[in-house]
């Protein structure tokens, strides 16, 4: 596993910079991971990479495909397994794999690719806003503002999700037995709020207990699954 790591550390600290566009809309980067899937580790450390950066949103969503080969991840869950399938839905794709990352909700890398990653990070960056978004969590509830900046663009959806910042995990079986995994930013409770069209400002409350970070997201809807990230904010 080392000679996959060390590398693909080596490539990522050309993001260390804060990125210099957008600074208040920061971009989201999914990693669709596993706890069985030998290929996943040099992607999780990447994901660790982004984790602590206030300029990316760094999400690890795993799936629970891969269990019946030997180890049951305990992160896993089916929920993740089907955003994956509808991000491929939209993008054409016939299969999904482990690891993949989405970025934006637009583009997608298979792998652990930390140029890829760089380039598609910078370009996304790069867009102007069509959403301002703020978040407030305040005891066991979150405060939602948003607005739109420009012309509406169809259906979209309201996201609520919390995250784990650090897990440890000793495999004992499977494809990655003997080690023990770290994972950064681990989704659990990922929820669709509400779904808004953009023609009137939008307000909600929604329970968020316990002081695990908080993630909304604004999503377009396609008709197969989710489509574009048009706003995201999160809540420490």
């Amino acid at each position: 596993m080392k000679p996959l790591i060390y590398p693909v550390l080596a490539a990522l600290s050309l993001l260390a910079a804060p990125l210099q566009a957008q600074q208040d809309q920061p971009v989201v980067v999914e990693l669709f991971t596993s706890q069985g899937c030998s290929s996943c580790p040099a992607a999780d450390a990447m994901l660790a990479e982004l984790a602590g950066r206030d300029d990316i949103i760094a999400l690890a969503l795993h799936v629970d495909y891969w269990d019946y080969i030997g180890w049951k991840d305990p992160f896993g869950d089916a929920s993740h397994a089907e955003r994956q399938r509808g991000y491929a839905a939209v993008g054409r794709r016939r299969s999904v794999f482990t690891p993949e990352l989405i970025v934006q909700g637009q583009t997608d890398i298979v792998g652990a690719k930390p140029m890829k990653l760089m380039d598609a990070v910078e370009k996304h960056a790069e867009v102007a806003p069509s959403i301002a978004l703020n978040i407030k969590h305040s005891g066991d509830a979150v405060q939602i503002k948003a607005e739109p900046l420009a012309q509406p663009s169809g259906q979209m959806q309201v996201h609520m999700l919390r995250y784990s910042p650090m897990e440890r995990t000793k495999v004992t079986r499977g494809e990655n037995a003997g080690h023990v995994m770290e994972h950064s930013n681990v989704v659990q409770g990922w929820q669709v709020l509400a779904k808004w069209d953009g023609s009137t400002p939008l307000s909600l409350t929604a329970k968020a207990e316990g002081d695990l970070p908080v993630v909304v997201i604004i999503q377009q809807q396609e008709p197969g699954g989710p489509g574009a990230i048009l706003a995201a904010a999160r809540s420490k």
